[in-house]
């Protein structure tokens, strides 16, 4: 069966995030698969290079990149929550001249259009957060 997920809360702030981490893993485990996690509102908060979680603390954003690269899933933040947020990749810190960019390897940013392509092209989407 074909998943996409939608993760709607910050990494740090909501249990939900590492719920879906571990509901995604379970999935891939199970010979399922993911067609794509769109990070919308919060949740791209989760695509922030620059967060730096505490040593005894678990890097969920980066654990959601390691988890894309194993297995080939999509990984797309919200453009307009993105940039909201200050979560920016190179292209778009040049064009809001910006000094530099933070969006983590594996994702990319897009518009609403991904979610409703993923919608239409996944068996289920299941959604994490508030």
């Amino acid at each position: 069966m074909k998943f996409s997920l939608v993760i709607l809360a910050a990494p740090y702030s909501d249990q939900s995030v590492s719920t879906a981490l571990r509901f995604a893993t379970a999935l891939l485990e199970q010979g399922h698969e993911i067609f794509r996690v769109f990070f919308y509102h919060n949740g791209v908060y989760a695509s922030n290079a620059l967060i730096t979680p505490p040593q005894d603390e678990p890097n969920i954003p980066q654990q959601w990149q390691q988890l894309a690269q194993q297995h080939s899933i999509d990984m797309v933040s919200c453009i307009a929550s993105a940039l909201k947020r200050g979560v920016l990749d190179e292209t778009e810190a040049q064009r809001y001249e910006q000094p530099s960019h933070n969006l983590q390897a594996g994702f990319e940013l897009s518009g609403l259009g991904q979610l409703i392509e993923a919608s239409a092209l996944s068996d289920r989407v299941v959604s994490f957060g508030a």
